[in-house]
Parts: structure tokens; C-alpha cells; sequence
């Protein structure tokens, strides 16, 4: 007898570290230069392919931090500020996706729900409309930036998605493609 049984599954992949190449200096501000071939380059960044980048919500490049900068306080944004804007962000999708308890959050967003709660401005859909045709984006990726675009007007107490929101969103989604070969 032959059995099949499904489960239901919610992932997240929560981090990537990739080197720019191989030495790990391309494009670094360091003293050091990368040693790297443009063909060791190409095939160490084929490594993760578009289909899988395509389901990472976020590509951030964080560069090396100056030893100096360790030890120095940086001015901005203190922390308690930033987790007091996270919470009321969680509070928003919380209530939002009342009726969907299992997963109350922007990313789960279905193409009814993105419809519905993601609705984004006349900029913002031009921005969405040249970064897909720019950027080459599939339709998974489209969504992925929506979500993310939402998350943002979230954080920013917004009712609508506008097109600063759109664009942080593409920011973020931009930032490997040229880097990763995409």
C-alpha cells in the first residue's frame, strides 16, 4: 500500500554570506586588491542561482567595518526607537491578518490579499513597471518586492504603499543582481 502525506510548511531562509569573489576583496575599500580572475569572479557567484535568489526577499551588502569605526559610538537611530517601530509594525500586521492566525505577516500575502492590502501608488507602480523590465524580474520577485515595499509602509505607520516605499523595496531586491550575475 502506497501512502502520500502532505504537511503544511512554512520556511524562511534567514541569511546568506557570499564573498563579492573567491580573495574576498572585490570591490572592497581595504588596502588589500582582489586577486580574482573575471572568470573565477563568474563562477564562484554561480554558485547560488536565480531561482533561489529569486526567493531571498532581501540582498544587502554590508561592507567591512574600519577598526576604528569598533571601538566609536555611530550617531543615528538608537536601537530602542528602531524595536519600538518594529513592534507597532508587527502590531499593524497582526490586526491585519487577524483572520489568518497561522502566519500574520506581509510575506505570506497571497495575490488576493496583495490586491487588497498592498495597493501602491501611481510613482510606485511606475517604479515596479521599470524595475522589471530593468532588473529582468519574474513575477515571484514582483511580489517579493510588493511584500517587502508593504513591510516598509508598515514601518513608516503608512495606510498605502508609495513610492519611496517601492523604491527601498527595489534597493534591496537590486542590490546582487548585477553582482551575482542575475
Amino acid at each position: 500500500m502506497q501512502e502520500t502525506a502532505m504537511f503544511p510548511c512554512e520556511s524562511k531562509f534567514l541569511g546568506c554570506y557570499l564573498h563579492a569573489c573567491p580573495c574576498g576583496f572585490y570591490g572592497t575599500r581595504d588596502q588589500r586588491e582582489c586577486t580574482c580572475t573575471p572568470q573565477q569572479i563568474q563562477k564562484y557567484r554561480s554558485k547560488l542561482s536565480g531561482p533561489l535568489l529569486d526567493r531571498i526577499d532581501l540582498h544587502l551588502e554590508v561592507p567591512r567595518v574600519p577598526v576604528q569605526l569598533l571601538h566609536e559610538r555611530a550617531a543615528g537611530e538608537a536601537s530602542e526607537t528602531i524595536r519600538k517601530r518594529v513592534e507597532r509594525a508587527r502590531e499593524i500586521q497582526l490586526e491585519r491578518y487577524r483572520d489568518r492566525p497561522v502566519c500574520p505577516f506581509n510575506s505570506a500575502m497571497n495575490g488576493q490579499e496583495l490586491r487588497l492590502y498592498a495597493q501602491v501608488d501611481k510613482e510606485g507602480q511606475e517604479l515596479l513597471r521599470l524595475a522589471f523590465e530593468t532588473l529582468g524580474l519574474s513575477a515571484r520577485g514582483y511580489d517579493r518586492i510588493v511584500k517587502v515595499a508593504r513591510t516598509i509602509a508598515d514601518l513608516d505607520q503608512s495606510e498605502r504603499v508609495e513610492a519611496a516605499h517601492v523604491a527601498e523595496a527595489i534597493r534591496y531586491r537590486a542590490l546582487d543582481r548585477g553582482r551575482m550575475g542575475e
